[in-house]
């Protein structure tokens, strides 16, 4: 693993946005809720159960996409590069203005400071986020 401290290594962003079709509902929410069962959750700790929260998965397209998206893979294949964190979430109907596709980068600049664009939307004011466990960090 390197560090920002390594003399070799840069550390980057990439802006995407992803246009996707959900051609088979079922199928998609079916895995949404096999992998809300797989994962290593302590319902005991939790405000509400696997059945409840399953059949909320089942029950919201943007929300079982949302919690299957991982963003951690987007440079597994890429050589020399890592992943450090990221964040995902999805969003029903066409994309937002800033995203909307125009053949070029957006307009505003990115923020001097290294921080997201500053027409890029606040994740914590999203909608439809999905509970699932977070896997989109692996700094530390």
């Amino acid at each position: 693993m390197t560090t920002d401290s390594d003399p070799g290594s840069r550390r980057l962003q990439i802006y995407c946005r992803i246009d996707v079709t959900v051609t088979d509902p079922a199928a998609l929410t079916n895995h949404a809720a096999a992998e809300l069962c797989a994962a290593d959750i302590d319902w005991a700790q939790e405000e509400d159960d696997l059945a409840s929260a399953g059949a909320e998965l089942r029950g919201d397209l943007t929300q079982a996409l949302a919690s299957v998206a991982d963003v951690t893979r987007v440079v597994d294949v890429i050589p020399g590069v890592e992943f450090r964190g990221g964040v995902c979430w999805a969003e029903t109907g066409p994309p937002r203005a800033p995203f909307a596709p125009t053949g070029g980068p957006p307009r505003a600049p990115f923020a001097p400071t290294g921080g997201p664009p500053p027409t890029a939307p606040d994740p914590a004011q999203q909608p439809s986020r999905a509970p699932a466990p977070v896997r989109a960090s692996t700094a530390g």
